[in-house]
């Protein structure tokens, strides 16, 4: 018989995340970096960066409605991570969101916007525009996502 164990996300120092480079290279603040941390799931450490200076807000994507919620339980309270909620996905297919600080902006077409209010550099969002940067989770998700550069 085989013991299914529950999924426990768990904190790691930022450095330890595999998209640390990523964010470090985009963000107009880099030290941001030195607050965030790497948020272990299926023991794949991804960035969590907190909020600060023109960065007015982050989120995360998560595959399982419980990872989300739990996810949400390791940021609420902690320095940078205001106003930590799950925003569940109706679909099947998408991901769950668990974001922090504002309200990003809902406009479709508004990559630009969005670019700023998550804290990218403009060298960062006129990469994503003129398609010179790698491909992003969100350029290849369509308007879904709810974040680019």
């Amino acid at each position: 018989m085989t013991t299914v164990r529950p999924i426990n996300p768990y904190l790691l120092p930022a450095r330890m995340a595999y998209d640390y480079e990523y964010f470090a290279e985009r963000l107009a603040d880099p030290s941001l970096l030195e607050s965030a941390l790497a948020v272990c799931v299926h023991r794949a450490p991804l960035l969590a960066v907190p909020v600060g200076g023109k960065r007015l807000g982050g989120y995360m994507s998560l595959d399982l409605l419980i990872l989300a919620e739990k996810t949400r339980s390791l940021l609420a309270g902690r320095d940078g991570f205001p106003n930590v909620r799950v925003r569940p996905s109706p679909y099947r297919d998408t991901c769950h969101v668990v974001e922090w600080g504002g309200q990003p902006p809902v406009c479709d077409y508004a990559d630009a916007a969005r670019g700023q209010f998550y804290g990218y550099s403009e060298a960062a969002i006129l990469r994503f525009f003129s398609g010179q940067g790698p491909p992003t989770p969100s350029s290849t998700a369509g308007q879904l996502s709810p974040t680019m550069p």
